[in-house]
């Protein structure tokens, strides 16, 4: 049971962390900002949000951006939470890089696919 109250949790959180950052990325300007995932720990006290950001070179710049501003992120969100939590989790900020791994695999992959076909 515990597990799936987690669950249900970090839906919640990333689908309002979704739509802070969107507002958050008008702000920056030219930068893209969506939560690809929210993990959260047993006793829902603290939060791993990971963040998919495009352009991705800007990516690192971005998260410490992020978790500089952490305090009034966590200030939104409990304020958009306040009837549905007691208690808001702590929260720390990466970048979910899943996108450039699959991109530079399938590159190595097509590499090799090419270089074969020579031969």
């Amino acid at each position: 049971m515990q597990a799936s109250r987690q669950e249900k949790i970090a839906k919640m959180l990333q689908k309002e962390f979704g739509e802070i950052f969107v507002l958050y990325a008008r702000q920056i300007r030219n930068v893209i900002i969506s939560v690809s995932e929210v993990r959260i720990s047993p006793d829902l006290s603290i939060a791993r949000v990971y963040l998919s950001i495009f352009p991705s070179e800007r990516g690192n710049e971005i998260i410490e951006k992020v978790n500089a501003d952490n305090k009034s992120l966590r200030f939104e969100l409990a304020r958009r939470l306040r009837n549905n939590l007691r208690i808001i989790p702590e929260f720390t900020f990466y970048n979910d890089e899943t996108e450039e791994k699959l991109a530079h695999i399938d590159e190595l992959l097509a590499n090799t696919h090419t270089e074969t076909n020579e031969n």
